[in-house]
């Protein structure tokens, strides 16, 4: 019985980890947070941000492709709706949001071409 008592008595000394020991605890999670911030949370937060300027910049004749896989050209667009063509007079409206990717940008109207004046 006397054995079980001092053995038991061994046990309240103190670790050894003094004051520092708290924050040393807190270090490993900190890192972590640093390490998912880098490689998970600022690229989404950035591929979000273009995705925004990409849905603001469309334009009649831009050509998108919805979130649902429907590849079509913009006929209309409202300050939250486009009219998006998807074949030939078949006409559909939806969300800004909805667009996945901007495949072709309307293009610019280009100056006419001069003819050349080289002549014999």
């Amino acid at each position: 019985m006397t054995g079980l008592a001092y053995a038991m008595g061994q046990g309240g000394q103190a670790t050894g980890q003094g004051a520092g020991g708290g924050f040393t605890a807190f270090i490993p999670l900190i890192l972590m947070f640093v390490i998912f911030y880098f490689l998970l949370i600022r690229p989404q937060q950035k591929k979000s941000k273009e995705h925004r300027a990409m849905i603001g910049s469309l334009k009649k004749g831009d050509r998108i492709i919805t979130s649902g896989g429907i590849h079509g050209r913009i006929t209309g667009a409202d300050e939250n709706t486009l009219t998006v063509e998807i074949a030939e007079k078949v006409r559909i409206k939806l969300n800004r949001g909805n667009v996945a990717a901007l495949v072709q940008a309307a293009a610019a109207p280009s100056p006419p071409k001069e003819p050349d004046k080289k002549s014999a």
